[in-house]
């Protein structure tokens, strides 16, 4: 979990910060090494808003930083962003993404039919409802952490 001290460690250590928005109007932050680099992961489809998960970022107008005290605390709303963004970060590079066989998986792997191993993927209300009243350890990411799913190849 990021909190005020990492922000402002990524302040300090020269990272770039934009104010994005996604297509659907949703305004957020994101934190990149280089222009370079947020330039890559844009054109890969690697910038998603927190919010709704959209890909299809731009860049806002910003104004100029301005200095400010270090002893500043960055807002509650960018502190639970950055926060949202690790989070998301985590599940995507440590889960399996299972898709739409999340209900299969999950009981195959509480049965020992499987090997024990994180997945994420998507259920039903209804499947996710009857998996819970099974005692499975599960439990649903709000769209604002839950990462982008791997897009299907052809």
């Amino acid at each position: 979990m990021a909190g005020a001290g990492e922000i402002r460690r990524a302040e300090s250590a020269g990272m770039i910060r934009y104010m994005l928005t996604c297509e659907n109007g949703d305004e957020f932050e994101g934190w990149f090494r280089s222009i370079a680099d947020y330039d890559a992961q844009e054109e890969q489809g690697q910038v998603g808003c927190p919010v709704c998960g959209d890909t299809r970022v731009r860049k806002a107008p910003m104004a100029p930083a301005i200095a400010r005290s270090k002893d500043v605390e960055p807002s509650p709303r960018a502190v639970a962003m950055a926060m949202a963004h690790k989070l998301r970060e985590h599940v995507r590079d440590n889960f399996d993404y299972v898709g739409e066989r999340f209900p299969e998986e999950a009981r195959k792997i509480a049965d020992g039919e499987k090997e024990d191993r994180p997945i994420w993927g998507e259920a039903t209300p209804e499947q996710a409802k009857a998996m819970i009243d099974e005692g499975l350890p599960v439990a649903p990411l709000p769209p604002e952490i839950a990462p982008t799913p791997p897009k299907k190849v052809n």
